[in-house]
């Protein structure tokens, strides 16, 4: 059974050291039959994985708002979800872009806590690829659906689950641009409210990582007021695989001529300036 059915074990960390807080959750976990394991101090990744859990509740008092983006990086199977008491919007902000799935502000009714971490699961469970799936390859890149993570022979380029999520939505758009909106609501699940700038922002690191362990080449492509576009193409004068040996268009850019006329140089210029 999957988990965040009713019928099935869901396993869950508290980690809060709220006693009304547990005794309710207590209380409300054994009636759907789920597992809760209650921790008053911020457990160390090794720690979290031996447990086998669907989903962990923290709260960033206890463990510090950079706990939340180091599980992430090393559990990203790992559904985790804020629950902290009134919070300034840049830290709910910091914590959502760091990788948690929700955040969710106490007071809390134990009934709307249970519907957003079985929505959580739910959005997971869809979003989930099979280890039996085939890796995805492009230039230096393999994708790998069994490991969460992108590969350059043996080297990782140490993904976050929800950097892994991006590139795994603009890989699998077959080249199409993705607008910002429709990544927004496939990775985070929800409605990119107005000003919110969490798809470039994890666009900027995917593309660090990626540049990383794959220098000569570039994957992640900008569409200035629309959205991205996944395509792999030489950066370092080498021959793209569908190239047949020329450089992609969009890699390069014209040189401009000392000898030129003013307005012919500044149109090179702002030339470059698109192609970039």
């Amino acid at each position: 059974m999957a988990p965040g059915s009713e019928s099935s074990a869901v396993r869950v960390a508290l980690v809060d050291d709220d006693t009304g807080l547990v005794a309710v959750l207590e209380r409300r976990f054994a009636a759907l039959r789920w597992q809760l394991e209650v921790l008053n101090y911020a457990p160390g990744h090794d720690h979290l994985a031996a447990m086998r859990l669907h989903a962990a509740i923290v709260n960033p008092a206890l463990t510090g708002l950079d706990y939340i983006e180091r599980v992430g990086m090393a559990l990203p199977g790992l559904a985790v979800l804020v629950l902290a008491g009134p919070a300034p919007v840049a830290d709910r902000v910091r914590g959502l872009r760091a990788g948690a799935d929700d955040w969710i502000t106490k007071p809390s009714h134990p009934e709307e806590l249970v519907a957003r971490l079985q929505a959580v699961l739910r959005r997971r469970r869809a979003g989930e690829l099979s280890a039996d799936d085939e890796p995805v390859v492009a230039g230096e890149l393999t994708i790998r659906p069994d490991m969460f993570d992108a590969y350059v022979g043996e080297e990782a380029a140490g993904l976050s689950r929800k950097e892994y999520e991006l590139l795994r939505q603009l890989a699998g758009a077959d080249g199409r641009v993705l607008e910002r909106e429709q990544i927004y609501q496939r990775v985070w699940g929800y409605t990119m409210v107005r000003g919110d700038r969490s798809v470039d922002v994890f666009v900027r690191k995917l593309r660090t990582k990626l540049e990383r362990i794959s220098p000569g080449w570039r994957y992640v492509h900008t569409h200035f007021g629309v959205g991205y576009r996944f395509a792999a193409e030489r950066t370092d004068g080498g021959a793209g695989p569908d190239h047949d040996g020329q450089q992609p268009a969009t890699a390069r850019a014209p040189v401009p001529d000392a000898h030129a006329p003013r307005a012919e140089r500044a149109a090179v210029r702002f030339d470059i300036v698109a192609v970039r």
